[in-house]
């Protein structure tokens, strides 16, 4: 409580970095620890506290498939662990919070064509709650761009209604949903999850079923965009987004049905399958007027199947 008798609480009022490293980095350990025990277990209660958003909702309904499939747990567990990390985290007010953790796996084969990067995003909605994982994103080193910086060294967040940005952060999950709809707007670099995702679907052929496809915005509370300022102007996001696949069979077909959608199954499949998935997209936004027309680049695309209904 200041003079003035202006109070700020728990720094809601005041633009402070959103953790400290040592923060950021028990957050990162508490949440391998808990994915590892979880994933050895496929017990989703075990990571449960840890993931939020779109990576909850895929690693959640994931665990409870496996779980339902695999009742003795994982056989097959090798630990995850993720190194070198390197913080990246922004100044701002309020909440929610979140950095993103730009770590090495052991998932891949370091300094060749297959070297990878693992990017973890951590949220935290409120002073009462914790750091949560809500985005994770796989990428080659090479196409991470530079970040900015502040005055301070620490990253440069960009608002959901950036307008520098060719898209905004909080038009990318409407406007991607909406190009695999209809095929406009068409602000997306061609790629095997833009313009070659329609392609797929377009061709997509069986005899004796039919496929129809449906895209839904997912943009609100912890599905949210977050996203930071690169070092041109443009931006590296991270957003939501929902698919639908609906597989109707012909008189006397029936869709098949393997493992991991019966134990997300409601309801019979008599006829028709839908397939529901939630999938997180990390995205590079240049600036508006860029050389490349403004278009969005989609780095990596994480989908998972979270639910599935038959009738």
């Amino acid at each position: 409580m200041t003079a003035s008798g202006c109070v700020t609480v728990h720094g809601e009022l005041e633009v402070v970095p959103t953790a400290t490293k040592s923060e950021a980095a028990k957050a990162l350990a508490d949440f391998t620890a808990a994915y590892n025990a979880a994933d050895k277990a496929y017990d989703p209660a075990l990571d449960a506290d840890r993931v939020t958003g779109s990576l909850g909702a895929i690693n959640q309904a994931g665990l409870k498939a496996r779980q339902k499939n695999n009742p003795g747990g994982n056989a097959n567990h090798q630990t995850l662990e993720l190194t070198d990390a390197r913080y990246l985290i922004p100044k701002k007010a309020g909440w929610p919070r979140w950095f993103v953790a730009d770590t090495d796996s052991n998932r891949d084969q370091d300094d060749g064509k297959q070297d990878t990067r693992w990017l973890v995003v951590f949220l935290r909605t409120g002073p009462g709650s914790g750091w949560r994982a809500a985005y994770l994103s796989v990428v080659p080193p090479s196409q991470l761009p530079a970040f900015a910086k502040d005055g301070d060294g620490q990253a440069r967040p960009v608002s959901a209604d950036d307008g520098e940005l060719s898209v905004a952060p909080k038009d990318l999950s409407t406007q991607y949903t909406s190009y695999l709809q209809k095929g406009t707007p068409d602000v997306w670099a061609p790629g095997g999850t833009t313009s070659g995702w329609r392609e797929a679907r377009r061709n997509t052929r069986q005899a004796g079923f039919s496929y129809q496809y449906i895209d839904r915005p997912l943009d609100g509370g912890t599905f949210a965009p977050l996203g930071l300022e690169t070092e041109d102007g443009g931006a590296l996001v991270f957003f939501s987004s929902k698919h639908f696949e609906q597989q109707t069979a012909a008189k006397g077909l029936r869709p098949a049905v393997n493992a991991d959608v019966q134990a997300l199954l409601s309801g019979e499949v008599k006829s028709t399958l839908t397939k529901e998935r939630v999938s997180s997209q990390l995205v590079y936004v240049p600036k508006k007027g860029a050389a490349n027309g403004g278009k969005v680049i989609v780095l990596n695309r994480l989908p998972g199947l979270t639910a599935a209904k038959g009738s």
